[in-house]
This record gives structure tokens, sequence and C-alpha cells, in this order.
């Protein structure tokens, strides 16, 4: 288990009780907040608490014990991370209300692993290449936070670290699956020596899904090499391939996402077929009283993707970065400053056909694209008081983007963009193992290919469309720490959104377009975590989500709430026993269910589910585990397309027609595994 920032969540009443403990402690102090963890996860959690503003870190401990699938079985215990099933690996991921317009993929999230983005060079994302059984741990940084990482978008930041052979030498096995004809296999080695170390690991998962044509096939190869070139240089090769194959069963309306949750789409055969492959370099130099980072990346994807039409896209995406991260004393006091950048260069060749029966028919659409993205940062630290943390930083991004459409030339577009993104913050440290913080920060997002590249209402035609970029500034403050019994991690933050890139009309803009710019919203919001370690034998881990996102006079709705995203969401797991045998009842609540509609005329209901887990090390380094979920079959939506206004399901149809918008929870499911390492 991690740090106080591998954080829990918070019940209500525990969140008031946590509130009353006193405060803080030195940056040199950090490590005394973690209470067990490996090392290596120790020292990534004592660098991110340095941050003033919301971060926690994740160990692979936290979730080996079930059957993680996705980065919503890895992050169901971070605070502030909304994380909704849709199917399969297809989650919702989101923070601080980012990317709730997108109905697929991710938008307003920079994911990165081992340092290096997987999003492509417009900046969007997807996170089926993520695989959770190959991290050693994650790290997570909210909003404006994700300043160190190069990240600039409203969500944050959110980097995945796999094992090296220093960390994880010898063999790792693992088997695991369970309902609905899961089954999934792991085999990892790793060695070092005096000159270096490797790591490798394969895995294989398949699964015939819980709803009708939600098949997956996936085989993924990650592994890393590294060599010392002196005492204070070390340079590391990382190698990432994965081959997967995912039929969608798609949205439902509502009378099938709760009365027949199994129910899926054949129409078109929907699928997302990828193959990718990723090859970086970083080398690192230590240097008295600091370090030097530098590198190079290459990711090319392909992506085979039926659905309303066929998808056909190729694409390939460079990059090169550098850090320098330096302490030490001006005048007597501490000083930090960390300087980087990172600049990403991608071209695709994006083809669309009719899709006849998930196949490619007639062509559509041809677009070649290029962009890039820069992002420059600095970060400057001073403690002039012992205990008071100074800190002021920046984010500058260029980006360019440029669709060649070869099907209608005069629909071909290009953009620039250039915008600057400070950040002021203050980390106050009164007392051993216990931080208060406060930041205020501006968040800049460029839109993508997707936003560029839209379907234009006016023609029916695909064609550029000049949206802006959307920007923001957010207001953070927040505590974390470790007081006797209780680890807590909370912040409250306010956004005030312009330009935010939301998909309800355009109404009278000038873009005839489904996403444009907005005008004014809000995103606000309660980010909780809390531990509570009742005895020995029992520890109480929880997360709470307040979410207040709105319109601010809006022409349409005015201040209407936005969809997709419920106010509140509590998930708590009791774990009752010892690291040798134990027992998890956990409980995930939505005790009132989110807009579906920008007009705000329905709401999904309310649900709770009932999930239970439990392992035992059957000797040393040999373990079994069982998952458990949704014990009493309670039948639900999980996550919204947003839709304008609502359509009723109407019976008298033929097909019962209404808004084809909701995604069920998952059906009950039992899982089990073994997991060895000698």
């Amino acid at each position: 288990m991690p740090v106080f920032s591998v954080s829990r969540g918070v019940s209500l009443c525990a969140l008031a009780c946590s509130l009353s403990a006193p405060a803080l402690a030195e940056e040199a102090e950090q490590s005394r907040i973690i209470v067990t963890a490996s090392p290596v996860v120790e020292e990534a959690a004592a660098k991110v608490v340095r941050t003033p503003g919301g971060v926690d870190v994740v160990s692979a401990g936290d979730f080996e014990d079930r059957l993680a699938i996705s980065l919503r079985d890895a992050l169901s215990f971070s605070p502030g991370v909304y994380t909704q099933p849709r199917f399969g690996q297809e989650v919702r991921i989101s923070i601080r209300g980012s990317g709730l317009s997108r109905g697929y993929h991710m938008r307003g999230l920079t994911l990165l692993q081992d340092g290096i983005p997987i999003n492509m060079a417009d900046d969007n994302g997807d996170f089926q290449e993520l695989d959770p059984q190959v991290f050693q741990h994650l790290e997570v940084y909210r909003g404006g936070n994700a300043l160190r990482l190069g990240g600039s978008t409203l969500g944050g930041a959110i980097n995945a670290v796999t094992p090296t052979g220093r960390t994880a030498p010898g063999v790792e096995m693992r088997v695991d699956g369970g309902s609905f004809d899961t089954l999934r296999a792991k085999a990892a080695y790793g060695h070092a020596d005096g000159r270096g170390d490797a790591w490798a690991a394969v895995t294989a998962d398949r699964s015939d899904g819980d709803r009708d044509h939600g098949r997956r096939r996936a085989l993924r190869f990650n592994g890393n090499v590294g060599l010392k070139l002196s005492e204070r240089v070390e340079t590391r090769f990382y190698a990432s391939v994965q081959t997967i194959r995912q039929k969608l069963p798609g949205a439902l309306n509502e009378s099938d996402a709760l009365d027949h949750p199994a129910k899926g789409n054949f129409t078109g055969d929907q699928a997302r077929n990828i193959d990718s492959i990723r090859l970086q370099n970083r080398t690192t130099v230590a240097l008295d009283g600091g370090e030097l980072a530098f590198g190079v990346y290459y990711n090319a994807k392909a992506l085979d993707h039926p659905i309303y039409q066929v998808v056909d896209q190729k694409s390939e995406d460079r990059g090169v970065f550098a850090s320098l991260d330096l302490a030490g004393d001006l005048g007597g006091m501490p000083v930090g400053l960390t300087l980087g950048t990172q600049a990403r260069f991608g071209q695709g060749r994006f083809r669309q056909f009719v899709n006849v029966n998930g196949r490619a028919g007639a062509p559509t659409s041809y677009q070649k694209a290029r962009a890039q993205t820069i992002n420059s940062y600095g970060e400057a630290r001073i403690a002039p008081l012992a205990g008071l943390w100074l800190i002021a930083g920046g984010i500058y991004t260029h980006g360019e983007r440029r669709l060649d459409n070869r099907f209608a030339p005069a629909r071909s577009g290009d953009a620039s963009f250039d915008a600057f993104a400070p950040k002021f913050g203050l980390l106050v440290e009164p007392a051993q193992a216990v931080q208060f913080y406060a930041n205020y920060s501006r968040s800049v997002e460029l839109p993508g290919f997707i936003e560029l590249g839209q379907t234009q209402f006016d023609t029916l035609a695909v064609g550029f469309v000049p949206l802006q970029p959307q920007k923001a500034w957010t207001a953070e403050i927040g505590t974390r720490g470790t007081l006797g019994m209780a680890r807590w991690d909370i912040s409250i933050y306010r956004a005030d959104l312009r330009g935010e890139m939301l998909q309800y009309g355009a109404g009278d803009s000038a873009i005839p377009a489904a996403t444009f710019n907005a005008g004014r919203t809000r995103h606000q919001g309660v980010e909780a975590g809390l531990d509570l370690t009742l005895t020995p034998w029992a520890t109480l881990r929880q997360v709470y989500q307040y979410s207040d996102f709105r319109f601010r006079g809006d022409a349409q709705f005015g201040n209407n709430r936005l969809p997709v995203a419920p106010r509140h969401f509590y998930r708590a797991e009791l774990k009752l026993g010892t690291e040798r045998l134990s027992i998890s009842p956990a409980v995930e609540w939505l005790p009132q269910g989110a807009w579906v509609d920008y007009a705000n005329t329905k709401r999904v209901g309310d649900y709770a589910t009932l999930n239970l887990g439990a392992q035992a090390e059957v000797r040393k380094g040999l373990a079994l585990f069982l998952d458990a979920r949704n014990l009493t079959g309670e039948r639900a939506v999980g996550d919204i397309s947003a839709v304008v206004r609502y359509v009723p399901d109407n019976p008298a149809t033929v097909a019962n027609e209404g808004s084809v918008a909701f995604y069920p929870i998952e059906r009950r499911a039992f899982y089990g595994g073994v997991r060895a390492r000698f």
C-alpha cells in the first residue's frame, strides 16, 4: 500500500473528522508520510507530494487482487478520478469534468507510460493500450498539477510506470479468469547486475464480455533495458507492442439498459482493432543537487474501426523531451527548480468507408493530417520560512494542426495555437506528515483532429472546423496527511471555463458542427479520500466526489447543469484480515443519477452495488484471490452519452426507439486467479 498520497476516499462523516486533524511536515520529511510501500513507490510518492495541489500515487498492490482490465479497476480508489464502465476495456475517465461531451475515447487528459505520452500529437487519447497488469504504480496529477509532466489540460495527467529489472527481479506468473469466459495470463521476468538490468512481460486477455457482441482479444508485450554508462549516467530503452481486437456492443436506450443489460448492437459489426508499437529512450544524468533527463520516442498505430462508417487510420508520432530538476539553497533558504520541454510531431492517414457488415465499402472521406504540440514548462519553489513553500511556474503551449481533405480540397484547413498557462501555489507544512495547499492555475486544451475534422450540419460533409482552444482558470485548496488511525487527501476546486468543447448543437453560432466552443461554464467540486486503520486487522478505505458542472448564462440552457457526471459518488472497501488471509466487502453508491441531456429534462436512476474480494497467501510468493462483483445483480445505468434533449422510449414504435445513450453497469460476475513470484 503506498503513501498517504495513495489517497483513499472519504465518507461524508469521516471527512468531517479528518478536517479537524492538525497539519504538515518539511519537504525533507515527506518520506515519513508514507506508511507501507515498495521503496520505488515511496520515492515516487515523496516526489509528487511536493506539488501544492491534488496528486496521488497508486501502487499495483492496491489492485493486484482484482481482475484489473482497465484504468477503472486500477484507479477506483484514486480521489477525483471519475471512472464509469461502458463495456470491456472501454470506460469513461474524467478528472474535474474533462471530456464530458465525449461518448467515446477520451479528451482533456494526458496519458503517459513511463513518462512518454500515449496521446497522439494532437492530444486526443485512447487508453486500451495501457494494461494495468504490467504497472508498478500510477502517478495521478489532477488539473494544473500536471505541470511537471508537461500537462496543460483541464483534467491533468496520469503516468503509468512499469517495473525494471532492479525493481522487479525474478519470475512473475499470473493466471485469472471467470465469468463470461474471461481468461487472462501474464509472464514476466526481471534481471539486474552491476552493468544494467532488463525486464519484460507478455500478457494475454480474452473474454466474451458481459454484453452480446462484446468479445475481446488482446496480446501485449512490454519491456525495458537499462544500461549504466557511468556512476552518474544511465540510459534506458523501452518497447511496447499491442494487438487488440474488440467488438463493440454500443449504447442502449434506457429500457434496454435496465431490463436487458446483456443486449448488444450487432448492426454493422462494430469493432475497434488496434495494432501499435511504442519505442523510446530515456537517459538520466545525476547532478550535484539534481537530475537531468532527456530522450526520444516513436509511436506507430493502425486502427481499424467499423462504427457508423468504417474508420481506417494509420498514424505515426515522434517526440523529444528533456527536463532538469535542481534543489539547493539561496541565501539560506531551500529552493527548487524544474525546467522541461516536450515536442510531439505526428502525421496520419484517415480514411472512411461505408460500413458493409463491418467491412469497408465505398470510400466516403480521405484526409491526411499533421500535428505538432510543444509544451515548455518551468516551476520555481522557495521556502522563506520553515514549513512554508511558495511555488510559481507555467507552461507555454504551441500547437499546429493541418487536415488535407483529398475528397474535397476546399474543406481542408489548418490552425496554429499559442498560449501560456501560469500557475501559483502555496504549500504549508506545520507538522509532521500533514500538508495544506492552495493554487491558482490556468489550463489550455487545444482542439484535436476529432474536433477540427467534423461532419458539418449545413452540408453533411466532412470538413475543417476552426475551433478555438478551451481555456480555464482553476482555484484549488486542500489538505493531505496522516494522523493516528487516519490518512486523508482532500481537494476543493473551482474552474471557470471559456470555450469548453461541448456537443449540444451550435444554435446561433457561426460554426455548423457537432462540437464547438461553448460560452462560459463552471466546474467545481470536492475530491476526497480517507483511509481509517480501525484495528491491526481492519482497514476502511473510501473515496467521495462532489461534482457541480454547469452553464453560466448560456443562450439556450441558462444555468443548467452539464450532463453525464453525477453530483455525488462514493466508494468504500473494508479489508478484514492480514496480508496472509483477508476478505474485503466493498460498496459503490451513486445516491442521485446524472442528467442525461443539456436541457435537464431527464436523470438516470440511483444505484448501489455490493462487491467482495478475498485473498490468501498459500506460501511466500504464491497467492490466490477472488473478485466478485455486483453480488445483488443491480441493474442501472453506468455511463451516458450526452444528448441535447432526451427522447423517451416509445413502445408504439417497432424498436421502442428513444435516446440511445446509455451504458449499463457490469452484471453479476465472479473472477478468481493465482499469482506467483519466484
